[in-house]
């Protein structure tokens, strides 16, 4: 296969995240329409997801290839902020609007993508978050905006004051720099990703108890255990 096709490849992937982000931020304007099979809201989180799973590859692509480029490097980030940046802060926004009798209050959700974007910029100018990471990682802000939509859907919304606050304490937990173990995986050695695993783990229970809703709490333990590992490691 030629060396430009092949070096491609990652950044096609790329560009499969940022198409899958348009989706995700298109379908967050129609949450409650039925689409197909499911709702607006169920479309937002299976685009989101899939940008996930292409943001993964293209990464493992890029090493596998050995195919590392500046322009994949600045497609990752642009990719990055539409999808787990934009798109979530629009699912949230329209998910309160549709709750809320204080819609002002509700454009907080801008936070997400405007905080997203300070923390892609701060990560690609700091060569130190190669093995653990400054603040929360954007995917795992994503993920996190997903649960908690599927929690408002399952159970309750509760007030557009708590919502405002956790956008504060979330977008500002993506810009700061509080250490944070990576969740990328180098290889599949026990040791080497005990930590990971054990997140796996859990997420899986949570998600078969509370469904799409448990993704919310698989984040608030990883914070969790982002700060336990921190105390270990300085005691």
């Amino acid at each position: 296969m030629p060396k430009k096709v092949v070096g491609f490849i990652p950044n096609l992937l790329t560009l499969c995240n940022l198409l899958s982000g348009c989706v995700a931020v298109y379908m967050a304007f129609h949450l409650n329409d039925t689409i197909g099979p499911m709702i607006g809201l169920h479309w937002t989180w299976l685009a989101i997801a899939a940008a996930a799973v292409f943001d993964f590859s293209d990464g493992a692509s890029a090493r596998g290839l050995h195919a590392y480029s500046e322009i994949g490097k600045e497609l990752d980030s642009l990719s990055d902020l539409v999808s787990f940046g934009v798109a979530p802060g629009m699912m949230m926004l329209n998910l309160m609007l549709g709750h809320s009798l204080h819609a002002w209050l509700c454009f907080a959700a801008l936070l997400i993508p405007v905080f997203g974007a300070y923390r892609l910029a701060k990560f690609n100018v700091d060569e130190e978050q190669t093995t653990s990471f400054k603040g929360l990682p954007i995917p795992a802000n994503a993920i996190f905006w997903i649960g908690a939509a599927a929690w408002i859907e399952r159970y309750l919304y509760p007030g557009t004051g708590v919502m405002v606050v956790l956008i504060v304490a979330i977008s500002w937990l993506m810009t700061s720099n509080v250490p944070m173990f990576s969740l990328k995986f180098k290889n599949f050695g026990w040791a080497e990703n005990f930590r990971r695993y054990v997140l796996l783990a859990a997420a899986a229970v949570f998600v078969i108890c509370w469904g799409v809703s448990g993704l919310m709490w698989t984040i608030v333990l990883y914070i969790f255990m982002s700060a336990a590992l921190r105390k270990y490691q300085q005691a």
